[in-house]
């Protein structure tokens, strides 16, 4: 896979592309506590470690940028502003794939100057947020919308998934939720027809990749259909 995998994000450095899914902005404010959870401040610092890392020229969020499908609770706007700023700071662009959850989206962005779309093509890849199913081909599509982790020994890690040839003959790769407050699905025995996504076509073909933060390195495990049968 010609693709480097961070704290839950992807950096493809043929198209110099850092690519997101599920920021979810404003589920902070849905969360039933009663002090906020630093979600601006964890979603912009990280997101400033991953430029500083790869220095992309642009930053392609791939759905579910917003939480609420009917309201912009306070504080959202300034997050996706402060989102922005923080892609524009070290000269890049960001770009917007609209989410099932995003039909508020429009209205957060006018105020940026960014214009949401449907599905995004740099190079052979299309990045789209894989609620349904993208309309334009590609050697590679990046998706979200499942948020997947996995569990090894007890312990839930986000984790990417990639299928290669495994939709329209191309490679498939599954973003988990950048959202850390996003729960993540435990894919282990998930077969196809669980998945969310009409993108994933053959589940047991699906390789999991996590990022370990305390050794920075990225640890891959064999498909998901030869990995249930090591449990």
């Amino acid at each position: 896979m010609d693709a480097q995998f961070r704290d839950r994000a992807v950096y493809l450095p043929d198209e110099n592309a850092l690519v997101v899914a599920d920021l979810h902005v404003g589920r902070d404010a849905a969360s039933a506590v009663e002090l906020p959870l630093g979600e601006r401040a964890d979603l912009t610092e990280r997101l400033a470690d991953l430029l500083a890392a790869f220095d992309p020229g642009k930053v392609v969020v791939a759905g579910d940028l917003l939480h609420a499908f009917d309201r912009v609770p306070e504080g959202v706007a300034d997050t996706v502003a402060a989102l922005r700023e923080t892609v524009e700071a070290t000269g890049a662009r960001l770009v917007a794939v609209r989410g099932n959850h995003d039909s508020m989206l429009d209205s957060v962005l006018d105020a940026e100057g960014v214009s949401a779309r449907d599905e995004y093509s740099v190079g052979d890849t299309v990045v789209h947020h894989g609620h349904a199913e993208p309309e334009a081909e590609a050697a590679r599509y990046v998706v979200g919308h499942d948020h997947p982790a996995i569990e090894i020994e007890g312990k839930r890690h986000p984790c990417l998934l990639f299928g290669p040839e495994t939709f329209r003959g191309a490679d498939v790769v599954v973003l988990p939720a950048f959202n850390r407050l996003a729960p993540g699905t435990t894919v282990n025995g998930m077969r196809t027809r669980d998945f969310q996504t009409p993108v994933v076509t053959d589940a047991d073909a699906l390789r999991p990749v996590v990022w370990d933060d305390e050794s920075e390195e990225t640890l891959s495990f064999p498909p998901l259909g030869e990995f249930r049968r090591l449990l």
